[in-house]
């Protein structure tokens, strides 16, 4: 490996590391989804990887045709800040979405009483509520449904800067030294994700709940809210 590859793959693993940090798009709907549908950690792993590649691997695409002269530079940008608005907008909506869900799952969910009236005439309450996690199996957004939506989410959100900084000045170098950096980032991104979503999970685990399982699906979606206004408004 020559000097200017070096530079260039040390400068990968930093800005993947870095770039992950610094959003929290990349790892909070993990960790909200994640305790909400209480996901193992084998199935937050998986999702989390899966959406990461997803994540760079649009990036890689677009950087890919540009090196091979399909579009411009200054196209690619365009169309990457584009891309950046949808995801924003898209983790925004989802979060809203899943928070008023959480909402109605919480009311419907709400205890009450009922009078039991046994055969030798003794009454007596029982105070309960139906969850509906513990009846019928319907499919919940936490089974199937999110998972997929976060990695299209994920699929539009761009890599900003993998292309300028990383892939066009690797491509100097050949394709060989292009395929070492967008595999450094590639990997750093995604090990960044998967360690942050796993501290994030350990830490919840510490924090009481007791009082709140009513209500785990509306914050978790307040939490994607909050988590993509922070992206779109504060441009983080």
């Amino acid at each position: 490996m020559n000097a200017e590859l070096t530079v260039l793959a040390a400068t990968a693993a930093t800005l993947g590391v870095v770039h992950t940090l610094l959003g929290p798009d990349h790892y909070v709907p993990f960790v909200a989804m994640a305790k909400a549908g209480r996901w193992s950690w084998r199935k937050t792993a998986w999702v989390t990887a899966l959406c990461g590649v997803g994540h760079v691997g649009s990036s890689v695409l677009l950087g890919y045709a540009g090196i091979l002269g399909w579009t411009a530079l200054a196209r690619i940008g365009w169309f990457e800040s584009v891309r950046g608005d949808l995801a924003g907008w898209a983790l925004i909506a989802f979060g809203l979405a899943y928070t008023l869900w959480g909402v109605r799952r919480a009311w419907r969910n709400a205890p009450h009483t009922h009078a039991h009236v046994h055969a030798d005439g003794t009454m007596h309450d029982h105070r309960h509520a139906h969850d509906p996690s513990h009846g019928h199996p319907h499919a919940q957004p936490g089974k199937v449904v999110t998972p997929w939506l976060l990695f299209l989410i994920f699929v539009l959100g761009p890599c900003e800067p993998l292309i300028p900084l990383l892939m066009y000045p690797a491509a100097a170098g050949g394709a060989g030294d292009v395929a070492v950096v967008t595999l450094v980032f590639t990997v750093a991104t995604i090990g960044t994700m998967l360690a942050v979503v796993g501290a994030g999970i350990a830490g919840l685990s510490f924090l009481p709940s007791k009082g709140l399982e009513r209500y785990t699906h509306a914050l978790a979606g307040f939490a994607v809210l909050l988590c993509g206004v922070s992206v779109q408004v504060l441009g983080l």
